[in-house]
């Protein structure tokens, strides 16, 4: 096999240069990904300060009056986007996730965003 081939030193500069320019690579992408992460933490803090604050409305009741025991919510729940199947996910999720149980919950409206 004929050919020229690198002497030591020369296959040693051209993997020198292939790894400087990964690593050159990174440092720009970690660079960019500083800047973006910035300016989009950046973006709702300046939305917020510049929004007029909106005058405060009186307090509503906390929470509502609770059914006395043995009563049920016997309401439709509104599925808006949704199948029954999702909504059923997603009721069991959220009585698992804050440990109430699914009788004591009331699901008024579920609606996809």
């Amino acid at each position: 096999m004929e050919g020229t081939f690198l002497t030591v030193p020369q296959a040693l500069l051209v993997a020198f240069c292939g790894l400087l320019i990964v690593f050159i690579m990174l440092a720009a992408l970690s660079g960019i990904m500083y800047l973006l992460s910035k300016a989009l933490n950046a973006a709702p803090k300046q939305e917020a300060a510049g929004a007029p604050a909106a005058p405060t409305a009186p307090a509503a009741p906390a929470a509502p009056a609770k059914a006395p025991a043995g009563q049920t919510y016997a309401g439709q729940v509104a599925l808006v986007g949704v199948d029954e199947k999702t909504a059923a996910c997603l009721m069991a999720i959220v009585s698992e996730e804050t440990n109430i149980p699914l009788d004591e919950l009331v699901f008024r409206k579920i609606e996809a965003l």
